[in-house]
């Protein structure tokens, strides 16, 4: 039976489609992010780097007309700059048209078109794939006649829009639905309750490794060459008491100083990088992240995690490559890892060595025992008795001279673990509070391995609407 979602819902624990991918390409200041924060209906700050290094994205679930797909805001690209970013430019645009399913081409309306503009719907015009071309700042009837004249770049149709104001979007959002290609519910129908593991990381981490050693023979290596995009590999680990799927994917590389020459290249290879990360995501119950325990944890593993963490997947560290340390080293290292990770406390860390086998299995213990927490359910009694006793010991503080009530409790969902808090004061209620009744709930019922979400719902909302 197909599992209903809802808008902001998470993804069922035994999901095996993948959801599509939006990309949002453009040059600077035609008001891409903007966009980018009206189609998820939320405001996100876009970080941007320094100069000639290539700049951060930003990824956020987004739905159109009931439909989901994961929407992407790519850096602009700018044709006035040095040659390393002239460079760029086809590159952002290519990096779309090969991980993406869709992309979305801003161009400015109040501004004619610009060399930039030109380059990109040129590609995007011989990629074959489903693209919407967007005039923004179209915040009157004058600018979106203004924004015509941009039909001699050949495009067939544009959407003039007002990201700021909301204008046009309706019609983007069923263009965009319609574009989305459909998603199967099912992969080579296996059975849903399968855990599907993602094994993510770092190139030379030893994921390739660690699948081999479980797989019981020496798969094809995934290439992960700079321009090369590879699909990740599925593979179904069937051991009579015990099933599971692996995700391999390709190696996610590091940031670097990029020289001038390999721009073009390393740009387009970080960015495949991340797409992986969130393709292997979307389609696992929990992500095993491969870190060398030699080279420690990095900015990039970092960034894995805390999309794993977005994504409301369980979460596993395997510490590889300690067949070379000794006790107090290895020790030492997972002290480090959990030091530096310290935003996700309740993950494990298991010191492994792909490479001669040692801890394999206990890793595989510790992704399943995740999974277990990630689909487990309290009952709502439960879960009440054990508030009372929370209230009883520390009850919510007073925030503004308002005395916060909580009033219920229940798991409204599962994968992960999420529950709802009746209350009179929703938004009285201070953060350092928030954390403690997560702490507490951890202690009392465990969700080891997965993340824990408590929202809290006015009780008077209705009243209120």
């Amino acid at each position: 039976m197909k599992q209903s979602r809802r808008r902001g819902g998470s993804v069922p624990a035994g999901a095996v489609g993948k959801r599509s991918m939006v990309a949002i390409v453009g040059r600077p200041n035609v008001g891409k992010s903007t966009l980018f924060n009206k189609l998820v209906g939320k405001r996100i700050a876009i970080v941007e780097d320094m100069p000639g290094v290539t700049r951060d994205r930003h990824y956020a679930d987004a739905w159109a007309q009931g439909r989901e797909y994961v929407l992407i805001d790519t850096g602009g690209f700018d044709p006035e700059s040095d040659d390393p970013m002239r460079e760029g430019i086809a590159a952002h645009v290519e990096m779309a048209l090969e991980e993406c399913d869709v992309v979305i081409c801003v161009v400015d309306a109040t501004a004619a078109p610009l060399t930039a503009d030109r380059e990109a719907v040129r590609l995007l015009r011989e990629s074959g794939k489903p693209v919407l071309f967007v005039a923004n700042k179209a915040d009157s009837q004058a600018a979106a006649l203004d924004a015509t004249q941009h039909y001699e770049l050949g495009m067939e149709y544009l959407f003039p829009v007002s990201a700021l104001h909301g204008v046009g979007i309706g019609d983007l959002e069923e263009a965009i639905s319609k574009a989305l290609p459909e998603v199967e519910d099912n992969a080579g129908g296996l059975d849903v309750d399968v855990p599907r593991i993602a094994i993510v990381g770092r190139p030379n981490a030893g994921k390739s490794s660690l699948v081999n050693k479980l797989t019981g023979e020496d798969r094809q290596l995934v290439d992960d060459r700079p321009g090369t995009t590879v699909d990740s590999v599925d593979t179904l680990v069937d051991r009579g008491d015990e099933s599971y799927v692996l995700i391999d994917t390709a190696g996610m590389r590091r940031k670097r100083a990029l020289k001038k020459k390999l721009f073009k290249k390393n740009l387009a290879v970080e960015a495949s990088s991340v797409y992986q990360a969130i393709r292997a995501m979307e389609r696992s119950d929990v992500v095993v992240l491969m870190i060398d325990a030699h080279a420690g944890v990095g900015e990039q593993d970092a960034k894995i995690a805390g999309l794993a963490v977005d994504r409301g997947r369980a979460l596993v560290i395997g510490l590889n490559k300690t067949d070379l340390m000794d006790r107090d080293d290895i020790k030492k290292a997972v002290t480090r890892t959990k030091e530096i990770l310290a935003f996700i406390p309740w993950a494990v860390v298991v010191p492994l060595s792909a490479k001669q086998g040692r801890g394999i299995q206990k890793i595989i213990r510790a992704a399943r025992a995740a999974v277990e927490e990630h689909r487990k359910r309290v009952k709502t009694a439960e879960i009440n008795r054990f508030f009372e006793e929370v209230l009883e010991r520390h009850p919510p503080p007073t925030m503004k001279n308002r005395s916060v009530r909580l009033y219920f409790v229940t798991q409204a969902e599962v994968s992960p673990p999420t529950f709802i808090v009746v209350t009179n004061e929703p938004r009285s209620i201070h953060f350092s509070y928030q954390r403690y009744v997560v702490n507490q709930i951890r202690k009392r019922f465990g969700f080891v391995g997965t993340p824990v979400r408590v929202r809290y719902r006015d009780k008077n909302r209705k009243k209120r609407r």
